[in-house]
Parts: C-alpha cells; sequence; structure tokens
C-alpha cells in the first residue's frame, strides 16, 4: 500500500474513513480481498510469496495498515516480511500501543516500514526509521505514503484535500472516495532523482494511481467503519494498464459491538 488518507473520529457518522492504493510490482502474486480461511476472523488481502497484507481488519474491530518506507538505508539480511506486521495485530488481543510497545525492540529487523493500528478506541501510527517512537493520534485526517506520516509529498497533499471535500457530506460516498484513489495526474514536484529509478517510472510515481508496465497500482481500498462498529469495505483490483478487473464489497458488524 502507498499512498493512503485516513479519517478518525473527525467525521459524524464514521469513527473510521480509509481510501487507500496498494502500489507493487505486476508479477508479485496476490490474493484480492477476502475472510481467510486458515486464520479465521481477518478480512484483507494477501501476498503469496509472502503470506502476509498491506491492509486488514478484524472481526473484533481491528484495523491495521502497512507502507513500505523508501530511503538510501540498505534492508538488514534475512529480514522478515513486513506484512505479517498487520495480521500479527490483527490476531493478537492486544490494544494498539501494547501490540507497538512489544514491536519495538525487534523492528529494526525489518526493512523500513510505517504501520497504523487502531482498534474502537484508538489510532496509533509508527516506523521503524528515525525516532523509532510510535505516537497515538488525535481525531483528524492524516496522508501515507512511503515516507513519514502527513510528509508534504503532492501526490498526498491532492489527495488529503480531495478526501476532505467528500467527507464533508454526512454521508461520503465510496465512489467519490475512489475517484480521489484514480487520479492519474503526473506532478513533476513529486520527482525524487535521488532513489536512481528509471525515469518513466519515477514520473509514474508522482501520480496518486500509478500505471507503469512493470510496476503500478494494484488495488485500492475503501473502508467505511461506522461509530457503532458497522464495516463495509471495497476493493477494486487492476491489471498493468490500469484497467479494473475486479471488484470486492464485504460489510461485517464488529464482534464487539
Amino acid at each position: 500500500m502507498c499512498l493512503l488518507v485516513v479519517a478518525w473520529m473527525s467525521h459524524p457518522r464514521y469513527r473510521l474513513v480509509v481510501a487507500g492504493n496498494r502500489d507493487e510490482f505486476h508479477d508479485r502474486p496476490a490474493a484480492p480481498l477476502g475472510w481467510w480461511n486458515d486464520t479465521p476472523g481477518v478480512l484483507a488481502g494477501r501476498d503469496l510469496r509472502a503470506g502476509g497484507t498491506w491492509l486488514g481488519l478484524s472481526r473484533a474491530g481491528r484495523f491495521g495498515c502497512l507502507t513500505n518506507f523508501r530511503d538510501a538505508v540498505t534492508p538488514p539480511v534475512g529480514a522478515p516480511s513486513r506484512g505479517a506486521l498487520v495480521t500479527d495485530y490483527l490476531l493478537s488481543g492486544a490494544e494498539p500501543a501494547t501490540q507497538l510497545d512489544r514491536l519495538h525492540d525487534d523492528a529494526p529487523r525489518y526493512a523500513g516500514f510505517n504501520l497504523l493500528l487502531a482498534d474502537q478506541r484508538a489510532l496509533h501510527y509508527y516506523s521503524n526509521v528515525g525516532s523509532g517512537e510510535s505516537r497515538a493520534l488525535a481525531p483528524g485526517l492524516y496522508g501515507l505514503s512511503n515516507h513519514r506520516l502527513d510528509e508534504p509529498w503532492p501526490k498526498l497533499v491532492r489527495s488529503r484535500e480531495r478526501v476532505a471535500t467528500v467527507l464533508a457530506d454526512d454521508e461520503p460516498a465510496a465512489e467519490a472516495l475512489f475517484e480521489v484513489l484514480a487520479d492519474d495526474t503526473q506532478d513533476a514536484r513529486g520527482i525524487r532523482p535521488e532513489r536512481d529509478l528509471p525515469a518513466d517510472l519515477e514520473r509514474a510515481l508522482t501520480a496518486a494511481f500509478v500505471r507503469h508496465p512493470q510496476y503500478g497500482t494494484r488495488s485500492s481500498t475503501v473502508v467505511l467503519v461506522t461509530r457503532d462498529g458497522n464495516s463495509v469495505v471495497h476493493e477494486r483490483r487492476y491489471d498493468p494498464a490500469g484497467t479494473q478487473t475486479g471488484a470486492t464489497r464485504i460489510e461485517f458488524r464488529d464482534a464487539a459491538a
């Protein structure tokens, strides 16, 4: 998942609203959004190479999502898959702060990541790049890509502003959030040549919706969780040309609600 806008306790009807794009190599196999047979109670897509996920929810009212952190640091040799960080939390039974405290000593083993964990009462952010301290997030609207929370990358700022407009409605429409995620406008201000990427890929990455033959937006996800615990999760999936190839909608109620 490479672009997320998250509204936490800032809408009169919804405690959590998420609009996000997962960007990945097109040849990396993945399963679509669904309930996992081998770990009942987990709703997520699945990375079929390493077994984890980039975004998921649980019947217990938990939410977790992950983005990779792009920097110049070489990942540790034998680094474990970051996708397990989300599923570990969804299955843990721990509060977000407790789970992140447990992770702190082990976090340097992983390549750089950002992690957002929530339950019915709290949303916490953590990255293993920088200070290594987790923090509880106040009610508000947040943006996350492949750098620190609310890093002012043009595509992130633009997406967050557009989501804010959608959330001004009493009943924000999932379709309007998908329109934000479908923005393939490229912005030269977002180019970071120090990453030493091919020029065409570097340009493609400046858009919220990434179109590129090798690497791009594989899926878009919209999550709407009401304050009384009703969740609706939408996923749309795309091929390398950016054409939609599938869609899933799943609704459920928190077991604790």
